[in-house]
């Protein structure tokens, strides 16, 4: 229960982030004219992780007097990554076809959680130099 705690208050944007993207990945998606651009669906999990990734790293930053590094590869690329691939798993066996886990997707949310480690480890050592 103190982890529970300590999570949600120390990660907030993150913890709303995490409960927006497993809601979004399991909800029927409406066409909309953006279905028509290539790859829309990529560029959306890319962003989607990306986003979580740096706000895990910026939410770490501003509560951690001494940020490390191994905390940012950890908790910022690995987690939102082995999340992902959960994600992709159940919507290929639980979703009764409404969505389809895709290896694209995976290496979609693979690109936006790496892009976010190398900011996040960018900022921990801008951070630790000032």
């Amino acid at each position: 229960m103190h982890l529970l705690h300590h999570i949600l208050t120390k990660y907030p944007c993150s913890c709303i982030i995490v409960i927006a993207t497993w809601v979004l990945c399991f909800i029927p998606i409406p066409e909309t004219p953006l279905s028509d651009i290539r790859f829309i669906d990529k560029w959306t999990h890319s962003v989607i992780y990306l986003v979580l990734g740096v706000s895990i790293c910026l939410e770490y930053i501003r509560t951690t007097k001494h940020p490390s590094p191994s905390f940012i590869v950890g908790w910022a690329w690995l987690v939102p990554l082995l999340m992902g691939g959960l994600i992709e798993i159940l919507q290929s066996y639980c979703t009764n076809g409404n969505r389809s886990g895709e290896w694209l997707d995976f290496f979609a949310d693979s690109l936006g959680s790496t892009i976010a480690l190398i900011i996040g480890i960018l900022l921990v050592r801008y951070r630790t130099k000032a």
